[in-house]
């Protein structure tokens, strides 16, 4: 028997709980960064010393931090779920907590790429200075989203969630589009869990059912509900 297709969004509420920071849980700051400062087109073009070092730090953190029950929790639903994970967060949590499917929407924290061409990226675990370039001869950037950038992976995003058969939502407020749009797309009538500390609007067309808990919590919850329910 086929293996039901789970699709889980995760937001930066699954990695805080491994001591990485929110900029949303601390009025538009971000490690006490403005994040128009440090995460705009705009601001690169400013200060692009300024950038590097903000997310030379963030390097830093992720790789210190360790993935927390959430991350191993969705994990673990793989051997009962055909689970494809879709995360709004640049860490590598889920990957390092054993998940196999996982679609980052805003970039990664540990690829470089050419300010040029998208699609010169590169394996970065150091820092990025100013100087070192692509093979075009460009700035390297950190290969992530910034505010008032195109999220081009929504693209790969929405057919995955219309094809799921049960949606998670996880540890996000949904007020980042067009992340918190995805959940419009699935079908009809699908069960559809949200789990949070603090549960958002969900526009959701399936049957929803919330777990208002942390989400290292909320997981075991999560976890016993899917197994027995399907």
């Amino acid at each position: 028997m086929s293996k039901k297709k789970l699709v889980i969004l995760t937001g930066a509420g699954i990695s805080a709980e491994s001591g990485l920071k929110t900029f949303r849980d601390s009025d538009g700051l971000w490690e006490g960064y403005d994040v128009t400062e440090v995460a705009t087109p705009r601001a690169w073009r400013k200060n692009p010393q300024l950038v590097l070092d903000f997310y030379n730090m963030r390097r830093k953190n992720v790789a210190d931090a360790q993935p927390n029950d959430a991350h191993y929790g969705m994990a673990e639903l793989e051997t009962e779920f055909d689970v494809t994970v879709i995360t709004q967060n640049i860490d590598d949590l889920h990957e390092r907590a054993g998940s196999t499917k996982i679609l980052h929407l805003h970039g990664e924290i540990f690829k470089m790429r050419s300010e040029i061409n998208e699609s010169l990226i590169y394996e970065i675990r150091d820092d990025i200075k100013l100087g070192d370039v692509a093979e075009d001869g460009a700035q390297l950037r950190p290969h992530i989203v910034w505010f008032e950038e195109p999220v081009p992976m929504i693209e790969k995003a929405i057919p995955v969630v219309r094809d799921a058969e049960i949606f998670v939502v996880a540890g996000t407020s949904l007020v980042v589009y067009p992340a918190a749009g995805l959940v419009n797309y699935t079908q009809p009538g699908i069960p559809v869990y949200v789990l949070d500390k603090r549960i958002p609007y969900v526009s959701s067309n399936g049957n929803l059912v919330t777990i208002e808990k942390p989400a290292t919590e909320g997981i075991k919850e999560l976890i016993s509900l899917l197994k027995n329910n399907f």
